[in-house]
């Protein structure tokens, strides 16, 4: 801490160049990323992502801002695509006397990769068990 008049010219100085050197190259990187995105097209349409983040109060005149909001969108559902698709290999890894060895992924296998990433599935009562078979019985 630069208490004296002399100590703030000589540390509290050296102390504030490297912090701006630091400040204008993170500007620069972040400039640099969204010069990028006003050339990307995410696989999620400006058009969705505006509505979803109007639907949720957040308005924005910058199409970089929705662009970076849908690339974080896109990244966090191949996340979870990524995460199922282990979980499947996994179960049918597990289920191997089986005749049909095709992968595929079910309910539970997205549901076990949503609880990695924190999400909670709560679905009403009326739909039943989160389950990989269909509903048996008569009616």
């Amino acid at each position: 801490v630069c208490r004296s008049a002399e100590v703030q010219t000589t540390s509290c100085k050296s102390m504030a160049a490297p912090q701006a050197v630091v400040e204008d190259k993170e500007v620069k990187e972040l400039e640099q990323i969204l010069s990028a995105l006003e050339k990307y097209h995410p696989t999620i349409p400006d058009s969705v992502t505006e509505y979803y983040l109007r639907k949720t109060g957040f308005h924005t005149t910058d199409p970089r801002v929705t662009r970076l909001v849908s690339l974080a969108a896109q990244k966090f559902i191949a996340d979870i695509a990524h995460e199922a698709l282990q979980q499947a290999r996994m179960r049918n890894m597990r289920e191997k006397g089986r005749k049909d060895q095709r992968l595929v992924m079910t309910a539970q296998d997205i549901g076990a990769a949503l609880q990695v990433h924190n999400v909670k599935i709560v679905k009403p009562e009326h739909l039943g068990p989160l389950s990989g078979g269909a509903a048996g019985g008569s009616a």
